[in-house]
């Protein structure tokens, strides 16, 4: 009989607003911005590869800290930064961090920032 490798499945890829992941309750609240922001990162002014860094170091430290919700601002520019984001808290580095995230309600930034729910800070 031949063996196969064993294939460790990959994190399933997020979507802003798709919260599956999440109880319904609080998918709902992240969606309507109820929920309680422990840190914001504002992104304005940065360069692409800045911004990156920043949204990298930013997340992984608030995961550190048990931080659960992170308001990213990107601002609706041209939509470079918003795309980028999106597409960077997919990496891997990143995605192990992150339940989800979704746009942010006007008071917050509306469609030029994100909520990004993180997952509960397992160990020490």
């Amino acid at each position: 009989m031949v063996q196969r490798p064993i294939q460790v499945p990959k994190a399933s890829e997020l979507n802003p607003g798709v919260t599956h992941s999440m109880d319904k309750r609080s998918g709902d609240r992240l969606r309507r911005g109820k929920m309680k922001i422990d840190r914001r990162l504002d992104l304005h002014g940065m360069t692409r590869i800045e911004a990156y860094h920043a949204l990298g170091q930013c997340i992984s430290g608030s995961a550190q800290a048990g931080k659960r919700c992170v308001l990213v601002i990107t601002g609706k520019g041209s939509g470079i930064l918003r795309t980028g984001v999106a597409r960077w808290l997919n990496e891997a580095s990143l995605r192990p961090h992150i339940l989800a995230f979704s746009e942010a309600q006007p008071k917050d930034g509306g469609s030029g920032a994100f909520y990004v729910y993180l997952k509960k800070r397992r160990g020490p």
